[in-house]
């Protein structure tokens, strides 16, 4: 537990990995530390013991539990994945989380309208993305099958998901990022990749192996006509060399 990785905002409470006591009382091993002069301390050594935990999850209920206590304290946990903090709730006193909770039960119903009206917008948002996604795909790679095409923007644009189409390039429909959303389903669907994955080769290994099994398939489905049934074929002109550099990258 380091203070260089903690977040700098406010007062901030961490939940321990570890079983670590306080080094002020010595009782532990403690759920939650406040980090002082290098040191943990637990909530009632730090004067924090009277505030109550509130779980993430609630949007609204934390907003307003944190606007009604005087003095509040944001809880995290490192998660060794990602390598950084992440939020688990906040420490808020009791009569201020009351206060909220008689809030949120009196316009409950607005904000459950609400939400539904904005899950419809992003929904339509959504769609209309994905029908870009696609259509950019089909321009970029006209042999790809009209299916395929949604089916990989429809996967790449997931909200949420932290996938190239959710990406800036991605919002932006960019021609490196579109050529690496069809080069992944490629590598999954056309290429050996997820059975050199099982057998234990390294991912980078895996990849350098069907690199040329996805460019030679982005290839086929960049050229149409009498193009496709020549085959492959070196490219001409400026788009179709910068088509085949964004296709070596995604290989």
């Amino acid at each position: 537990m380091t203070s260089a990785s903690l977040p700098r905002a406010g007062l901030v409470v961490v939940q321990p990995l570890r079983r670590k006591h306080c080094a002020r009382c010595r009782r532990g091993p403690q759920p939650l530390l406040v980090l002082e002069d290098g040191a943990p301390r637990c909530p009632d050594c730090a004067d924090l013991g009277h505030l109550v935990f509130l779980p993430r999850g609630d949007t609204a209920l934390t907003r307003r539990a944190r606007e009604e206590s005087t003095l509040w304290a944001v809880v995290v946990r490192f998660n060794r994945r990602k390598g950084r903090y992440e939020r688990q709730g906040l420490l808020v006193e009791e009569d201020a989380l009351t206060r909220a909770e008689r809030r949120c039960l009196a316009d409950a119903e607005a904000r459950r309208r609400r939400r539904a009206r904005d899950a419809r917008r992003r929904a339509a948002q959504d769609a209309l993305f994905v029908a870009a996604f696609a259509a950019e795909i089909r321009r970029l790679y006209p042999g790809c099958p009209a299916e395929r095409a949604l089916a990989v923007a429809a996967h790449a644009a997931e909200r949420g998901s932290g996938r190239v189409g959710r990406s800036a390039a991605g919002r932006a429909l960019s021609e490196g990022a579109v050529t690496s959303a069809v080069a992944a389903s490629v590598r999954h669907r056309e290429t050996p990749y997820d059975h050199l994955l099982m057998a234990g080769v390294a991912r980078p290994e895996a990849r350098r192996r069907i690199a040329p099994a996805v460019r030679s398939v982005l290839r086929s489905w960049r050229e149409t006509g009498a193009e496709a049934v020549a085959g492959p074929g070196p490219a001409a002109g400026p788009a179709a060399e910068a088509a085949e550099a964004a296709e070596a990258a995604a290989g």
